[in-house]
């Protein structure tokens, strides 16, 4: 059921029992899925292709153009999965480049005034809360918890299962399965109350929490003596903790420590 005084573009796509409340704005190229909910004063621009189960609160601006001066103007895309929430004041951009879009995964909440730019790539069971920030080209991982107001350079990644305490600088990588907190972050800890909520095992936590303390209690330790001496461990057996060693070999930016 469509409000009448919404504007829906003749070229959008519209899935089965879609609902576009007051004063919501469609445009050409947008394709939404099945059951989406559009409360009121919402913009959603094309190309962009949302699927089923979408609930958008009002003034979520979505699908909207890239920030990034290096853009050209050719058509660039914003691919979103199943079951997000958007809240009130909500941004998601599209890429820059037409081969590259920003994509966003399904069970995902971005609370007020979340921030997604260009270019990002996003898993899936995210949160990022109020007024949480993410620039060009960040890549956040299943399960990760971006608190309010937590800025995230551009280029990094955000390991899964890990959580930013509030008001958060990210400049580096964030490792997977920690806490980081500060400006700029460090790594504080495990993430332990969130891996316990996501039903992790107790020999998981404890391999886990002995990699943390190999790897980020000592931060003037150089990080490739830390890794050779958590590999000789019985931890590094387990098969969350190769995971995380794998992320901090193959960080770009270094990661927070």
């Amino acid at each position: 059921m469509n409000h009448p005084t919404a504007i829906i573009s003749p070229d959008a796509i519209l899935g089965a029992d879609v609902a576009i409340g007051p004063y919501c704005v469609i445009g050409a190229g947008v394709v939404l899925g099945d059951r989406c909910v559009l409360h009121s004063h919402v913009v959603i621009e094309g190309p962009c292709r949302i699927g089923a189960d979408n609930e958008f609160f009002p003034f979520a601006v979505i699908g909207g153009k890239t920030q990034d001066l290096k853009y050209i103007g050719e058509p660039t895309h914003l691919e979103i999965g199943d079951h997000n929430v958007f809240r009130e004041n909500t941004t998601i951009h599209r890429g820059t480049h037409e081969e590259i879009p920003t994509r966003i995964g399904s069970h995902n909440l971005f609370l007020c005034y979340a921030h997604v730019a260009h270019d990002c790539q996003l898993g899936s069971h995210i949160i990022m809360s109020n007024n949480g920030t993410l620039a060009g080209h960040v890549v956040v991982e299943d399960y990760a918890i971006i608190s309010g107001l937590t800025a995230v350079h551009q280029f990094c990644r955000i390991g899964k299962h890990s959580i930013t305490g509030g008001c958060s600088k990210i400049v580096q990588d964030i490792p997977p399965f920690m806490l980081v907190d500060g400006n700029p972050a460090t790594t504080r800890g495990l993430n332990q109350v969130g891996l316990q909520r996501r039903g992790f095992s107790e020999d998981d936590i404890r391999a886990l929490k002995s990699a943390y303390k190999k790897l980020f209690l000592k931060k003037d330790l150089n990080m490739t003596i830390a890794l050779s001496s958590l590999k000789a461990t019985s931890a590094a057996s387990n098969p969350h903790v190769a995971e995380l060693m794998d992320f901090i070999e193959n960080s770009h930016r270094g990661v927070t420590r």
